[in-house]
């Protein structure tokens, strides 16, 4: 995709941007708003009823721009006009999936009224609704959410955040212009998606089943046989219900008891207001950061603290060979540092860990935190939650790994390796496209 540049650009006046077309301006979103953070209206379930208004809630918003089918309503005669929603509100999520939004078309959703953990901004005369609705799906977007929820637990997140939010905003008619692109691009991309689905969900349920049965109950006789083990494989009992039986040669074993005896063998990033933003550009020391880790590319990044910000961190120290885990957002992704990793530290979404090789292979334990939910399930156990917005260092270390001998958990990862390379599940994306517009589009 080849987009002609602007004739000139200027200072964004935000490092982490740079630079922008000359007449771009760098706004809050409440500044191009007629209407900014409005909470919805909180109903308990008690009011529902079969039919009447439409009632949105966090939950009812669903990707491509869709609701979920079977929605809940309040009733026609009780209907709160301040809470009616019209074409051109954009609504954010404030709680739960943080940051979710839906741009409202009343021609295609009908009469609605919105919840109360939804959140509701409408652009001025001067700014374009669909612009707004694609910034809230942009790296721009996301990346301050991220800033902002350093320093806190990513439950909840309120409208003036939202509204205080940094928006770069061309002239209306490039927004417009802006808008249409996407609008064009996404909706062929939804039709690849759709098309898509049913065999991507086939592929990602025999991926799971494919790892999960390998971790769980071994690998079958044929592969055992290969890696030069016993194929004559007996059951146990693992003494814990919801996984049944393992073969007879593994052990159940907490993740605390399979680190390395050293200091720090599991470690959390520093506090946000230890490590703050403006401490991590143009110095000497890498931070390592949860981008570095989904990307699974040690090498990406421009954040930097100086020697002195290093020492003083020294507890958040990475090198080679560490495990990295997303704790905060996308959590629980990994990344082993190559024996070439330069030395950094730890940014506050991540996570290290150091096992024992005597006990456990690398590998292999990069596949039970990654690939299954056997630590998942546990985490959401031990927080009492169903859904785990944050990994906790006490916690990880409490989780039971089902654990085989070392030579069975390499056979286990390098059969694995082999086959989930056959099965490539590749989602089409529109984040990127819908960055790069909002940033260069002329």
């Amino acid at each position: 995709m080849k987009l002609k540049s602007y004739p000139k650009y200027k200072d964004s006046g935000i490092q982490w941007i740079g630079k922008i077309p000359e007449e771009w301006e760098v706004k809050r979103v409440k500044d191009i708003c007629s209407k900014s953070a409005e909470y919805g209206l909180n109903e308990p379930s008690d009011n529902y009823v079969a039919d009447g208004v439409r009632f949105l809630r966090i939950t009812d918003i669903t990707e491509n721009e869709r609701l979920i089918e079977n929605g809940v309503y309040l009733p026609e005669n009780k209907t709160n006009k301040e809470y009616l929603l019209n074409t051109g509100d954009v609504l954010v999520a404030r709680s739960g999936s943080i940051g979710t939004s839906l741009y409202f078309d009343k021609n295609k959703y009908g009469k609605c009224l919105f919840a109360g953990y939804l959140v509701r901004f409408v652009a001025n005369k001067s700014n374009s609704g669909r612009f707004l609705y694609y910034f809230t799906n942009s790296n721009l977007f996301y990346t301050q959410i991220e800033l902002e929820t350093i320093q806190t637990t990513i439950g909840n997140f309120n409208g003036q955040k939202y509204a205080n939010m940094q928006i770069i905003t061309p002239p209306l008619s490039d927004q417009t212009a802006i808008a249409n692109f996407l609008d064009k691009k996404t909706a062929k991309i939804n039709k690849l998606i759709e098309k898509d689905k049913k065999l991507i969900t086939l592929l990602k349920e025999k991926r799971t089943a494919l790892i999960n049965h390998a971790v769980i109950k071994g690998l079958p006789a044929k592969a055992l046989a290969q890696a030069g083990l016993d194929s004559n494989v007996k059951m146990k009992d693992s003494g814990i219900e919801w996984i049944g039986d393992i073969p007879e040669g593994w052990e159940v074993r907490k993740l605390k008891f399979s680190l390395l005896d050293k200091q720090n063998s599991i470690k959390t990033g520093p506090f946000g207001s230890q490590l703050k933003i403006d401490e991590m550009y143009d110095h000497e020391i890498k931070v390592y950061n949860q981008k570095n880790v989904i990307e699974k590319d040690e090498s990406i990044g421009e954040n930097y603290v100086s020697l002195d910000k290093f020492k003083e961190l020294i507890a958040f120290k990475t090198v080679p060979k560490d495990l990295l885990i997303t704790t905060r957002g996308t959590i629980g992704r990994t990344l082993r540092l190559s024996k070439n990793a330069e030395v950094g530290i730890l940014h506050p979404c991540l996570m290290k860990i150091n096992t024992d090789n005597n006990k456990v292979f690398d590998r292999y334990i990069e596949i039970l935190i990654e690939e299954t939910d056997l630590i998942k399930v546990q985490l959401q156990l031990l927080s009492c939650a169903t859904t785990i917005e944050v990994i906790y260092q006490d916690n990880l270390k409490e989780v039971k790994l089902i654990l085989p001998p070392l030579p069975e958990q390499t056979a286990i990862a390098n059969f694995l390796d082999k086959a989930l390379s056959l099965i490539h599940i590749s989602e089409p994306t529109r984040l990127l496209s819908i960055s790069y517009a909002v940033f260069c589009l002329k």
